[in-house]
């Protein structure tokens, strides 16, 4: 695991476990900003700065996570720490990834159900926000340089957002036609749609890659019978074992399984993001189930806002206000604490599955052309829903409703922070913990000074 990619003037060493596992962890603690700031930060560290995977590689992977029910950043993570490190690498890079929010999300859980609202991470979210802006208009920058070859692409770009932003096309239905479009395209005019992947691409001339574009598959990447099987048991027994002993213990009425039951099946009908979803988990939740209340379904969007992880992380609080609201025989603090964990593991542990189930078939496919055009046509498509996040998050973010009227007002001190920050990253190359940390910290003291 010490080798050095070579055949190129800057060679790059490949990652200890140690060192990726740091890694990790600290994007555990960064990834603010929902999935296309997550993205975007990916992007930076593992393409642009550390260059342990190639963009054609973390493209591939992307576009089959964007296809996966769940949130795609958590996957993409867990496809990039399995690819370097096999199985316990993908396991780390994805726990790790939920880890830091699933305890601050709880200890923010545990002040909301005692002492309320919590002004002071408020304070430090309304920093955050523009600059999390910032980054994802800096991804969509970069990401677009890269897959933006020609103008079919660009008009695929296009439609995408046009299509999700002023007709509200659902996500995989917009993904599905961008690749039947790159399918079709490729046999038609191959020079137009055969723009990502394949030799002398862009992370060959940027420089070594640790996974780059060319190198053999590694072994633990080859798909067999009997891995899949072994996967496929192992997943579903570590899936479904803590909700049956959790029916074992409180039965099959109690709170706590039907939660455990609820968040599975969402967990395999999740296609498109958080946004899409919460609808479905917020009507079940509040009217169905009274698991929690509507104005506690919007603060727990807003604590989940305010940590790093996936915004999925929402439904951690609803299954913690779920167990705290109907403990039945247990402590509500109990109830709640272990309604938490219940949700996250449900929610996640299906994701690992379907990463180490199938990213062995998908890899397999990086050299098929029909596959590559495709995913050309699918990352095309991705830059214009990126496009549609930075604009609806920059509107809200830059112009904020008021709570009374409902009229929009612009918010400059928002757009100081999102602008200089914007220049630092692409201009002066900005790392993004400094710019997290440091947006956090001016949001709070100007909140706090007002």
């Amino acid at each position: 695991m010490t080798s050095l990619t070579k055949g190129a003037p800057n060679p790059v060493r490949h990652p200890t476990f140690a060192e990726a596992f740091r890694f990790w962890l600290k994007l555990g603690f960064i990834s603010f900003g929902g999935p296309t700031g997550q993205i975007a930060i990916m992007h930076a560290e593992l393409v642009e700065k550390k260059r342990w995977i190639s963009e054609a590689r973390f493209l591939h992977a992307l576009n089959y996570c964007m296809l996966l029910p769940g949130p795609e950043a958590q996957q993409l993570a867990t496809y990039v720490g399995w690819l370097l490190h096999k199985t316990w690498g993908g396991i780390v890079a994805g726990a790790l990834f939920v880890i830091p929010s699933m305890f601050i999300l709880w200890a923010l859980s545990v002040v909301y159900v005692t002492f309320g609202a919590v002004p002071w991470v408020a304070a430090i979210f309304y920093g955050l926000k523009p600059a999390v802006l910032a980054i994802v208009a800096a991804a969509v920058i970069r990401i677009g340089s890269k897959a933006l070859k020609n103008e079919v692409m660009w008009s695929v770009a296009a439609l995408a957002f046009v299509a999700i932003y002023f007709f509200k096309v659902p996500f995989p239905i917009i993904i599905l036609a961008a690749a039947l479009t790159g399918f079709v395209g490729g046999k038609v005019r191959r020079d137009k749609f055969l723009v990502i992947g394949g030799h002398g691409s862009s992370s060959v001339a940027a420089g070594a890659t640790v996974i780059d574009d060319e190198a053999e598959a590694a072994e633990h990447t080859r798909p067999t019978l009997a891995r899949a099987w072994k996967v496929a048991g192992t997943g579903l027994a570590l899936w479904w074992m803590p909700v049956a002993m959790l029916a074992l213990w409180l039965g099959t009425n109690h709170t706590l399984v039907r939660e455990a039951i609820f968040f599975s099946k969402a967990a395999m009908v999740t296609f498109g993001g958080a946004y899409a979803v919460l609808p479905y988990v917020a009507q079940q939740a509040v009217e169905t189930h009274h698991w929690l209340t509507e104005a506690q379904m919007l603060d727990g969007l807003g604590l989940a806002e305010t940590t790093p992880g996936p915004l999925i992380m929402v439904l951690q609080f609803v299954g913690f206000l779920g167990g705290w609201n109907q403990p039945g025989a247990l402590t509500p603090l109990l109830a709640a604490t272990l309604g938490a964990f219940i949700t996250t593991w449900t929610t996640f542990i299906p994701c690992f599955l379907w990463i180490f189930l199938g990213a062995p078939h998908i890899e397999q496919l990086r050299g098929n052309e029909n596959v590559t055009t495709a995913l050309s046509a699918v990352t095309a498509a991705v830059v214009g829903v990126i496009l549609n996040l930075a604009v609806w998050f920059g509107l809200a973010v830059l112009r904020p409703q008021l709570p009374l009227t409902h009229e929009r007002i612009t918010d400059w001190f928002a757009l100081a922070i999102a602008v200089v920050t914007f220049f630092g990253m692409v201009r002066w190359k900005w790392d993004v913990i400094p710019v997290i940390l440091g947006a956090g910290v001016v949001g709070l003291v100007y909140k706090t000074l007002l």
